[in-house]
């Protein structure tokens, strides 16, 4: 980073997660929190600390909850592509714009919303040669490894590479090197 970047106008900047979440559920409540994020601490036994805790472990979770933040409590317009890249917490807005009042949220917008979703999300699968998914999740038997990501390896650490039947695969976890 250099030091002519000005995070500032970032309403983001210098608000703890903690006052990030207290702020949201005092506002929204965590049903319609739930409804829009479908993040499980939203629903499951609901408080201000395991939601913390949960988000804190959990980036994916914790950019989704900071770009809802800014897009639908402060109201901030869209983020420009390049932006959008960039996890939430670094994202530059522009000087003139400033938040505005928060959205107004329903459960029935929520499910309207997800359901836009989902079509959305078939019409890519089908757009994509109409292929079924091919993890193990679909019970299609393809021997894919559940939870490895596109890429990586089994033990997660970078390409894939053909392994040797002797490496440990939790070898990074201890330390060792295979």
């Amino acid at each position: 980073m250099t030091d002519d970047i000005n995070y500032q106008n970032n309403p983001l900047h210098g608000v703890s997660l903690k006052t990030l979440v207290t702020e949201l559920v005092d506002h929204y409540g965590y049903e319609i929190l739930y409804a829009y994020l479908e993040i499980n601490s939203f629903k499951n036994k609901p408080s201000i600390d395991s939601s913390v805790k949960f988000l804190k472990k959990t980036d994916w979770a914790r950019e989704k909850v900071e770009a809802f933040y800014l897009y639908q409590f402060k109201n901030l317009p869209r983020a420009s592509a390049e932006q959008f890249e960039l996890p939430p917490r670094d994202r530059i807005v522009p000087e003139n714009q400033k938040p505005g009042e928060p959205a107004h949220l329903s459960l029935e917008d929520a499910e309207r919303l997800r359901e836009k979703r989902a079509k959305k999300a078939a019409e890519r699968r089908e757009s994509a040669g109409g292929r079924p998914r091919s993890d193990s999740r679909t019970g299609s038997g393809s021997g894919k490894t559940y939870g490895t990501r596109k890429g990586q390896n089994e033990t997660g650490s970078g390409p894939k590479t053909s392994m040797p039947g002797n490496v440990d695969p939790w070898a990074h976890w201890r330390g060792k090197s295979s």
